[in-house]
C-alpha cells in the first residue's frame, strides 16, 4: 500500500493483478486498484474530477481526465472516508499510475489538488 497526505486529505492505494487475456491477437494484463480517500482536515470537501497518468513499460503514457470517480463526486466531512475500486489494462506485466484529484473546500470555496502517489502495477510472475 502507498499513501500520501495533501492539505489534510489522505490517499491510500492498494493494487492487485487480476490475470491475463487475449483480445485482437494481443495479450493484456489486467490490474485492479482500491483507493481510500480520508478527510483529516477540519473542512468538508468534495471530489470534482480526476487526472491519471498510466505508464506501461511497452507503451507511451496514457493520460485520462474525467469527472468524479466511477460516476460519483463524493462529499467528505471531517473524519469521513470514501473507498472505491477500479482497474486498468496494460500491454505488459509492468506499469504504474499516478495522478491527482481536483477537489473543492466548502469552507473557503477554493479548488485544490490532492496528489495520488505513484503506485506500481506488477504481475507476480514477472517479479524476478
Amino acid at each position: 500500500m502507498v499513501s500520501q497526505i495533501t492539505r489534510g486529505i489522505k490517499i491510500s492505494v492498494m493494487t492487485s493483478f487480476e490475470g491475463t487475456y487475449f483480445k485482437n491477437y494481443k495479450i493484456h494484463f489486467a490490474f485492479s486498484y482500491e483507493i481510500t480517500i480520508e478527510n483529516h482536515s477540519k473542512d468538508s470537501v468534495q471530489l470534482i474530477s480526476r487526472h491519471w497518468e498510466i505508464f506501461d513499460s511497452l507503451n507511451d503514457i496514457e493520460v485520462v481526465d474525467g469527472e468524479g470517480i466511477i460516476g460519483k463526486k463524493p462529499v467528505l466531512k471531517p473524519g469521513e472516508f470514501h473507498t472505491y475500486s477500479s482497474g486498468c489494462l496494460l500491454s505488459s506485466p509492468y506499469g504504474a499510475m499516478k495522478g491527482h484529484f481536483n477537489m473543492i473546500n466548502f469552507t473557503s470555496t477554493k479548488n485544490f489538488k490532492v496528489i495520488v502517489p505513484t503506485f506500481r502495477l506488477c504481475a507476480p510472475f514477472a517479479l524476478n
